[in-house]
């Protein structure tokens, strides 16, 4: 296992995502994931399944210390008052008395920013969640987000696989103490059959899939949540921790990034960089 350390904090660098899981799958995927290994599981209040998710970690077996959880607060809870009751809420669903990553799940302009960030160190403040951070934030509104908070951020969570070039958000991630969360790491499946990543995939007896997240977590200050409905596949994606791309190869998949391959993209979207 691969770790993050932030503050006094260490972060799996590896979870298990649950988005398109009902509560069932979700329930039955978290119990076969921490089976599997997966300390580090991300739920959101969109997902309509924290209580799924809360569901399996109790049946996981796995003690609160254990594992690393995070959701995510939906911009229609970004007033300050919804938030935090909304927060209240996801606590409820998921049957504990804190998360350990509370990230606000996309940049909008309905509310403002500096209300919303002061509404969450409020939670934190009242030990609700251990760690605060932002998901879909581009540098602009990384560097907005920080300057308005009393409080450290410790994960911005975004779209990021070897089609995707998140160079300046890291960068700017990088300057600010911050860590990236990769959700979408397989790009909706679209590396499985991707040439480059199947050779390398040969060259060390893994798939295109695996080398993808090897990929990932071979760079500073990077997580990744692939999601899976199926134990046989989360399976596979845990299974990266033993081997090693070199320079060359991790250039090589670096080089994949092309200029329309973002694939999540909503009406609502911030300006991106």
């Amino acid at each position: 296992m691969i770790f993050r350390n932030w503050q006094d904090t260490s972060i799996p660098a590896l979870g298990f995502g649950t988005y398109e899981l009902d509560n069932a799958a979700a329930e039955k995927m978290v119990v076969a994931a921490a089976e599997i290994g997966y300390r580090h599981f991300d739920t959101a209040q969109m997902y309509h399944n924290e209580e799924g998710v809360g569901r399996g970690l109790k049946s996981s077996g796995l003690a609160r210390d254990d594992y690393f959880l995070t959701t995510k607060i939906w911009p229609d809870n970004f007033q300050s008052g919804d938030l935090q009751t909304s927060v209240v809420e996801s606590l409820r669903k998921l049957d504990l008395d804190h998360v350990d990553l509370l990230l606000l799940h996309w940049p909008t302009e309905d509310v403002p920013l500096r209300e919303t960030i002061a509404a969450l160190n409020e939670v934190k403040n009242l030990g609700m969640t251990r760690l605060i951070g932002i998901s879909n934030f581009p540098t602009e509104l990384i560097e907005r987000a920080v300057g308005h908070s009393a409080l450290p951020l410790a994960v911005n969570q975004v779209e990021y696989h070897p089609y995707l070039d998140q160079s300046k958000v890291l960068e700017c991630l990088r300057a600010n103490n911050m860590l990236l969360t990769a959700y979408c790491p397989l790009a909706r499946a679209k590396v499985l059959n991707d040439p480059t990543l199947r050779a390398i995939g040969d060259a060390h007896g893994k798939s295109a899939a695996q080398v993808t997240l090897r990929w990932l977590l071979q760079q500073d200050d990077v997580m990744a949540i692939p999601k899976s409905g199926s134990p046989k596949n989360a399976k596979a994606n845990f299974e990266i921790f033993d081997f090693n791309l070199s320079e060359a190869e991790m250039a090589d998949i670096t080089e994949l990034a092309i200029s329309n391959g973002r694939l999540i993209d909503p009406d609502f979207a911030p300006k991106w960089d």
